[in-house]
C-alpha cells in the first residue's frame, strides 16, 4: 500500500515537475519514500532559502515551476523570503512542506518544529496555503495549484501535509495531471474599444511588463502595429530586441521618459503592475493624464496604480493577438514615433551616471563573450546599472531581485537554478560581496552540481548603493562599511575556481573558461578598478 507521501511525488511527475529542491528533515522523509521510482531529480541546497531562489531561478529561465520540499518550522520560515521575491514578481513556484501531526495542531506542546499556526504564516507570501487534512484531497488540492499556474496570475503556491497524512493510505488516488485546456481570452468588445482608443490616439504610449515574457512575439507585431512610444519593465527586458526604433528599453524611473509617460494621451499598460519600482522609484504616486488601457491576468491588478479606462483580463499573448488584429488597417506615422525615440534615447544617454554608464558596458562585454547568456543578479551596484543600460538579446534572460521584493542574496542560487533549468545555455550570476554572504554557502552546491556557471562578485566592500543613498540624504553612513572576507580563499574551500580579475580583457579570458568549466567559478571585480576599465567609451 502506498502512502499519500509516495503518491504525491507521482502526481508531481504527471503534471510535468522534473526537479525538487529540499533539504530532507525528520518531518519530510516519508516524502522521499517514494523519489527513485519517479524520475524526478532532487537538488540539495545548504539553506531553504536557498531552495527558494533555485526555484524561482529555474522557473524564470524555462518557465515551468520546480517543487520544494522544505521541512515545518524553521525550513518554512527561511523560504518565506524566498516565496515573498516570487509572489513580488509572479514566478510559479509548488513549496510543499510537513507540519505536526493534525491532533497535535495549535496545541502549543512544544512539538519539534512547532509554530501556533505555520499555514497562515506562509499565507501572506504565496498565493494560497493549503492545509491537506486527509489523503484524498490532494489531487484537486495540486490541480488547484496548476490551475493558478496554468490559468492565474502565477506566484508560490504552499501545500502542508500533517505527519499522520503523508503516511495514510493512499493507493486509491488518481495520478492523473488535470491541466486547464488554454488561458483567458480576452472580451472581443473591451478590444474593440481599447483599439479605438489607440487609433484616435495623438501620444500613445505603450508599457510591457513581465506577463509579457513569453509572449514577445505577439508585443513585437503589436508595437510594430501600433507606431508608439514603447517601454519596458525590467522583468519584460527582452521581449523587444537590442535597439528597436520604437523602444526606450526599461528606463521607465528616468525623467524625460516618465515625463513622456505622464503626458501621453493613450497608456497601454500590459502585463505590468505600474508598480513603483518600475516607475517612480520613491518619489510618489504614478498620475496619469490620459486615458489608460490595462491587459492583465489578475482582475485586481487591473485596477492597482492607475485606474483604466478599459480593462481587459485575459492572457497578454492572446490579448496583443487580437488587439494586432483588430488594428489591421491601422497606419500610423510611426517615422515620428522614430525620431522621438531617437531623441529620448540621446536625451537618456547623456543623463546616465557615469557608473551605470560602466555597468552597461560591462555588461555588454559579458553578453558579446557568452551569447544568448542568462543573468541572473542580486540587489548591487552593476544590476541596478544594467536595470537602466544593458538591453539582453532575448526575454527571460536578466532578471533579479533589484526590484519588486528587494532581497538579498538572490543571485547566486537563482543563477543555480536558471542552470540546472537550461544546461545547455550560458547563464551567469552577478552578486555583489554584501549580497553573496547571505547566501555563500550555496557555492558548495553548485559544486556538487558540477554546474559551469560565472560567479560576477561585484567587490565594492560594503553596502554600496545603500551608502551612496545614505550620502545623497545626509545620513550618517552607519552598517554599511562591512567586514570583506577573503572571497578567493572562501571560494576555494568550497571547491570552486576562483581568479580576480585583473583588465577587461582579463575578464574576457576568465569568462570563456568559466563556460567551458566543469565547476563554478567566482570571478571578483574590483569595483572602483572596474569603473576605470569601463568608465570610458574604449
Amino acid at each position: 500500500m502506498k502512502t499519500c507521501g509516495e503518491v504525491l511525488v507521482e502526481i508531481l511527475e504527471a503534471y510535468g515537475i522534473d526537479t525538487v529542491f529540499g533539504i530532507p528533515g525528520v518531518h519530510t522523509v516519508e516524502l522521499y519514500r517514494g523519489l527513485p521510482a519517479t524520475g524526478l531529480r532532487h537538488i540539495t541546497p545548504r539553506h531553504e532559502q536557498g531552495a527558494g531562489f533555485m526555484a524561482d531561478g529555474y522557473a524564470r529561465a524555462c518557465g515551468r515551476p520546480a517543487a520544494c520540499f522544505i521541512i515545518s518550522g524553521p525550513g518554512m520560515t527561511n523560504i518565506t523570503t524566498a516565496m515573498g521575491q516570487a509572489r513580488a514578481d509572479s514566478v510559479p513556484m509548488l513549496v510543499i512542506s510537513s507540519v505536526n501531526s493534525s491532533h497535535e495542531l495549535g496545541l502549543g506542546e512544544g512539538r519539534l518544529h512547532e509554530l501556533p499556526d505555520q499555514s497562515a504564516l506562509v499565507a501572506g507570501v504565496s498565493v494560497f496555503s493549503h492545509r491537506l487534512l486527509r489523503a484524498a484531497e490532494l489531487p484537486a488540492v495540486i490541480a488547484r495549484a496548476f490551475a493558478v499556474f496554468d490559468g492565474a496570475r502565477p506566484g508560490p503556491v504552499h501545500i502542508e501535509l500533517p505527519l499522520d497524512v503523508i503516511t495514510a493510505p493512499a493507493d486509491g488516488l488518481s495520478r492523473a495531471a488535470h491541466r486547464l485546456g488554454g488561458r483567458p481570452a480576452p472580451d472581443p468588445t473591451a478590444i474593440a474599444r481599447a483599439a479605438d482608443l489607440l487609433r484616435g490616439a495623438r501620444r500613445p504610449f505603450v508599457v510591457l511588463g513581465g506577463g509579457c515574457a513569453r509572449a514577445a512575439p505577439d508585443a513585437l507585431a503589436l508595437v510594430d502595429r501600433l507606431g508608439a512610444l514603447t517601454a519596458l519593465t525590467i522583468n519584460a527586458k527582452g521581449v523587444l530586441p537590442p535597439g528597436h526604433p520604437l523602444s526606450v528599453g526599461s528606463t521607465l524611473p528616468e525623467a524625460p521618459v516618465l515625463e513622456a509617460l505622464r503626458s501621453a494621451d493613450v497608456v497601454l499598460a500590459i502585463g505590468t503592475e505600474l508598480g513603483e519600482t518600475d516607475t517612480l522609484l520613491f518619489y510618489g504616486q504614478l498620475e496619469l493624464s490620459g486615458k489608460v488601457i490595462r491587459i492583465d491576468l489578475d482582475p485586481e491588478q487591473l485596477v492597482r496604480n492607475a485606474l483604466p479606462e478599459v480593462a481587459i483580463c485575459a492572457d497578454a499573448g492572446l490579448a496583443m493577438r487580437a488587439l494586432c488584429a483588430e488594428l489591421s488597417d491601422f497606419a500610423p506615422d510611426i517615422a515620428a514615433t522614430e525620431a522621438r525615440v531617437r531623441g529620448l534615447r540621446a536625451e537618456l544617454a547623456a543623463l546616465l551616471a557615469p557608473n551605470y554608464r560602466a555597468h552597461g558596458r560591462f555588461l555588454d562585454l559579458v553578453a558579446e563573450v557568452l551569447p544568448g547568456v542568462i543573468v541572473a543578479g542580486d540587489s548591487t551596484q552593476p544590476v541596478y546599472g544594467g536595470n537602466l543600460a544593458y538591453e539582453p538579446v532575448g526575454p527571460c534572460s536578466w532578471f533579479n531581485s533589484a526590484t519588486g521584493y528587494g532581497t538579498l542574496g538572490y543571485g547566486l542560487p537563482a543563477a543555480m537554478g536558471a542552470k540546472v533549468a537550461c544546461p545547455d545555455r550560458p547563464v551567469a550570476a552577478l552578486i555583489g560581496d554584501g549580497g553573496i554572504q547571505f547566501t555563500i554557502g550555496e557555492l558548495a552546491t553548485a559544486v556538487e552540481l558540477e554546474l559551469a556557471l560565472p560567479i560576477l562578485l561585484w567587490n565594492n566592500r560594503g553596502y554600496g548603493e545603500i551608502k551612496r543613498y545614505m550620502l545623497d540624504r545626509d545620513i550618517p553612513t552607519i552598517g554599511v562599511d562591512i567586514y570583506t572576507p577573503d572571497f578567493q580563499t572562501i571560494a576555494r574551500g568550497f571547491g570552486c575556481n576562483a581568479v580576480k580579475i585583473e583588465s577587461a580583457a582579463h575578464l574576457r579570458e576568465e569568462l570563456r573558461k568559466a563556460h567551458a568549466a566543469k565547476r563554478p567559478t567566482v570571478i571578483e571585480i574590483d569595483d572602483a578598478a572596474a569603473q576605470r576599465w569601463w568608465g570610458s567609451a574604449s
